[in-house]
């Protein structure tokens, strides 16, 4: 059966060959997702290393944040972009989950969040959750806690109203459309912690500052960022 199983995998990669993601060439047999090259050419930021970075200062004035990072940036219209797209709406979860665990080994070595306690995905509405099927940030967060071997924490930051996209929204909407839309139902989970909060991508930050607004009314909490992708735009 295995060898029957094999013989028909075989086939459907000489018909269906499985492509990059990003370059759309063939991948070879150990790939997944993206070829080898994709993955070299990944223009990692290096965030994590500086406490000034451009995703860190997104924030600035806005709420206190204790570091802010993000894995890779990307131009509109980038080969690049199209991670987040397959991750999000082609129902890619397992990328978002390998790439969070590459992202989680570079952010445990880093004395900007070594000291992290709990890894928490921005939630999505229970209505957009049931349309989409899962969260995105989940899968991203789960794959970081994973490599960094800390817990993740999916309940307890949730979001209250459902709202419209942020994508065509400017920087002032973005704040409008997020503002109190999230709410936290046990405190005392995350008292005296510091939180690694996770989304897919960063753009002018307005749901992570949402977010991070209302974890930072419990007593003791820090709050740390992390996102997939920053939208050098």
């Amino acid at each position: 059966m295995k060898q029957l199983a094999q013989n028909i995998d075989d086939l459907l990669e000489l018909f269906f060959p499985s492509l990059c993601i990003t370059c759309e060439n063939r991948l070879a047999g150990g790939e997944r997702f993206l070829c080898f090259d994709c993955w070299q050419d990944l223009p990692v930021t290096n965030f994590h290393l500086n406490v000034e970075n451009k995703v860190a200062q997104l924030f600035w004035g806005r709420v206190q944040i204790h570091s802010a990072t993000s894995y890779f940036s990307y131009k509109k219209g980038s080969r690049y972009q199209k991670l987040i797209h397959f991750i999000k709406y082609k129902g890619m979860k397992e990328l978002g989950f390998e790439i969070g665990q590459r992202f989680g080994f570079i952010l445990k070595e880093s004395e900007n969040f070594c000291n992290v306690d709990s890894v928490v995905p921005v939630p999505l509405h229970p209505k957009k959750y049931k349309s989409r099927g899962y969260n995105q940030s989940e899968w991203i967060a789960r794959g970081i806690s994973k490599s960094m071997g800390i817990p993740v924490s999916t309940q307890n930051l949730y979001r209250k109203i459902f709202t419209s996209t942020q994508t065509r929204k400017n920087r002032f909407e973005r704040w409008q459309n997020v503002e109190g839309i999230f709410g936290i139902k046990n405190p005392q989970e995350f008292e005296k912690k510091q939180i690694l909060l996770i989304d897919d991508v960063v753009t002018t930050g307005s749901t992570l500052e949402a977010c991070a607004f209302q974890l930072l009314k419990i007593k003791g909490v820090k709050v740390a960022i992390a996102t997939l992708a920053f939208a050098d735009i």
